[in-house]
């Protein structure tokens, strides 16, 4: 591994270590625990994707009369990873994105859409994508999550978007979260298989042959400047923060302690 990729993982170990062991895992203890969670937890599917696309756009050339941009190697890591999250396939070997895949487990299992459904008509009807979150009856730290993601993917240098989506965006699914599926799987087979698949799936691709890439990009992204390797490491860190706020919102919400499956 890159020295300086093992660095910056050591500099945001302890924050990561912290999301990994937060309460809302343990607060999933049946289906509809699993309904709140999902309910939230799709706009960080969503938005990644957004910061994804903002890699592609500063990547790769998606604007007419087509020139090469950059080196190919990272046009080449970019696209690769699009490609699986935008047209991945469902457990019925159909072609999907990963936000799609989502929404579908979600309709699935009778978790709610209404909120990323209502963000997503402003949006359609044109709402610049901060005054519709700001006016979306979101949660203000899901607010805060969002602003933190678009910030990012609008203004900032390429290599901190890199590092953000490839550190600090990382899906936190620890062992604990899966074993619960499983339980809530064996009860409620019917209505879980898809987010169950959803889940295998994020973990085969993403946090494997994915995650590869993406550390391939930000080190040529940072190459030896240690000035863009520390504002990787700080932006990484300040992501991992925003998802702490997410997951507090979650718990926050007074839902997620019903105890009725």
């Amino acid at each position: 591994m890159h020295s300086q990729v093992a660095l910056l993982n050591k500099k945001i170990a302890p924050v990561r270590a912290q999301l990994l062991a937060h309460p809302v895992y343990s607060k999933i203890t049946n289906l509809e625990g699993l309904k709140n969670f999902v309910q939230f937890h799709v706009f960080a599917v969503w938005d990644f994707m957004s910061l994804l696309k903002s890699l592609q756009i500063g990547l790769t050339s998606v604007q007419l009369p087509w020139v090469p941009v950059g080196t190919a190697n990272t046009r080449y890591l970019i696209n690769e990873i699009v490609l699986g999250e935008e047209s991945d396939v469902d457990e019925h070997d159909n072609r999907i994105s990963h936000f799609e895949l989502y929404l579908k487990a979600m309709g699935q299992m009778g978790a709610s859409t209404s909120l990323i459904d209502a963000l997503m008509h402003e949006i359609a009807s044109g709402q610049p994508i901060e005054q519709a979150i700001e006016k979306s009856a979101l949660p203000q730290k899901v607010k805060m999550f969002l602003a933190y993601t678009f910030e990012v993917a609008q203004n900032a240098p390429l290599h901190v978007k890199a590092a953000v989506f490839t550190f600090g965006r990382e899906d936190l699914i620890p062992d604990m979260f899966t074993e619960i599926l499983h339980k809530i799987y064996a009860d409620h087979p019917n209505q879980v298989s898809t987010f169950k698949y959803y889940i295998e799936r994020h973990i085969e691709v993403d946090g494997g042959h994915h995650s590869h890439l993406a550390l391939e990009m930000v080190a040529e992204l940072c190459g030896q400047d240690a000035t863009k390797w520390e504002q990787a490491a700080a932006a990484s860190l300040k992501a991992l923060e925003m998802r702490s706020l997410l997951w507090d919102a979650i718990m926050d919400h007074s839902s997620i302690d019903h105890t009725a499956a």
